[in-house]
């Protein structure tokens, strides 16, 4: 696997030499300056690219290059933005990048209500709290249609939890959830949000995946063109949020749109992590039936409780069963090899990580600090050299 870690460009805490010295060689980050829609300009993909590779490192994966919202509602100017996407993956793949990972969520993309749940160690991590998330959506953001989607018992132990919030502690919640986390490029005001929402409420699941299926049958002649390889990320997390389905969550989800579009070129992001929230994903099958259109992966894992809340767990703990999902990808990348394919090396990066040890005093990214991906690339490393020795 291509030891890769994610930049959030010059103003990231964490430096690309912090990053050379974790020992990861291969870059994913993204034009986050650039709005959303608009085309990424080969002489700004220069300048990102020549700042990587001054530090001895190469831009390998780009992620994302955000879909407007026009495009997944299908209203407005969503043609216009398909072609300026297609012109941005012509330009990356001038460019020598080839991999762009993206997603498919409606409004928000990954979501947390918690950024920084004190474990029993004394590290942070990332948690999603269901009473937290419908008190949210019930008493702070007071959606028209939510208290008919929520059961009462729901509904019960939502106003609970808000009882129980402070103003200081309504307002965290709030930034959590929508002021845009790392790599959303958007955030919003409450009155924005609901607004936002709203323009989904007349879309059902199968409307989102054909627009979806559309959206990747008009890129696949360009990318098969380029040569540039599309993988999509799984929702974060893998449930309807605000009353809004999400389409790429289960393993029937994934064959619905790689069934309608089965060009390799149309590919999958693996994360652990986001499948793992669901016991209802077996990962082994799912990465088994998909390997050969898996472009690249994110190794995390979390941890459930069994009624629908989770926090990230250390990269060897929780729900995932790493050493399965390590193997699977060496084997995969074994198989690649040996049938001559030029992309055999799959590239992976740590995923989210406890904010811990010195990192606990520095402002950085939640679930991006470097002491806490530095431990999980290790642990994977380590995991990842011990089954090639037996392979």
């Amino acid at each position: 696997m291509i030891e890769s870690f994610r930049w959030y460009g010059p103003n990231d805490a964490v430096s690309l030499r912090d990053i050379r010295q974790a020992g990861a060689v291969n870059i994913v980050s993204a034009l986050h300056h650039v709005p959303n829609g608009e085309v990424w300009e080969i002489e700004e993909i220069k300048a990102h690219q020549k700042l990587i590779e001054a530090a001895g490192l190469q831009w390998g994966v780009v992620e994302s290059v955000p879909i407007h919202e026009d495009i997944k509602q299908r209203v407005g100017n969503f043609q216009h933005y398909i072609n300026n996407y297609k012109q941005t993956l012509k330009n990356l793949a001038s460019c020598g990048i080839h991999t762009v990972c993206y997603n498919f969520m409606p409004v928000l993309d990954w979501t947390r209500t918690h950024l920084y749940k004190t474990l029993g160690d004394g590290s942070t991590a990332l948690a999603f709290q269901i009473d937290a998330m419908c008190a949210f959506d019930l008493c702070i953001l007071k959606r028209a249609q939510a208290k008919e989607e929520y059961t009462p018992d729901e509904v019960d132990a939502a106003e609970k939890y808000f009882d129980s919030l402070d103003a200081a502690a309504i307002d965290e919640l709030t930034k959590s959830i929508i002021a845009g986390l790392p790599g959303a490029e958007e955030g919003y005001t409450l009155d924005q949000f609901n607004q936002r929402i709203q323009a989904y409420k007349h879309l059902s699941k199968q409307d989102l995946q054909q627009h979806l299926i559309l959206f990747l049958q008009e890129l696949v002649p360009t990318l098969e063109a380029v040569d540039l390889r599309m993988c999509i990320h799984p929702d974060d997390p893998p449930q309807s949020l605000f009353g809004i389905p999400r389409v790429v969550s289960t393993a029937e989800d994934l064959d619905v749109f790689f069934s309608a579009v089965p060009s390799v070129y149309n590919g999958l992001t693996f994360c652990t992590g986001s499948f793992g929230v669901r016991a209802d994903n077996d990962l082994d099958a799912m990465f088994s039936k998909h390997a050969s259109r898996i472009h690249f992966l994110h190794f995390r894992s979390t941890q459930r409780d069994g009624n629908g809340n989770f926090y990230e767990a250390n990269h060897l703990e929780g729900d995932v069963d790493m050493f399965s999902m390590v193997k699977a990808a060496l084997n995969e990348e074994a198989t690649r090899k040996k049938s001559g394919r030029p992309d055999w090396a799959i590239p992976m990066r740590p995923d989210h990580g406890h904010q811990m040890l010195d990192d606990l005093n520095k402002l950085t990214n939640p679930g991006y600090s470097a002491i806490g991906r530095l431990r999980g690339l290790a642990e994977i490393r380590g995991l990842a050299l011990a089954i090639s020795r037996t392979l």
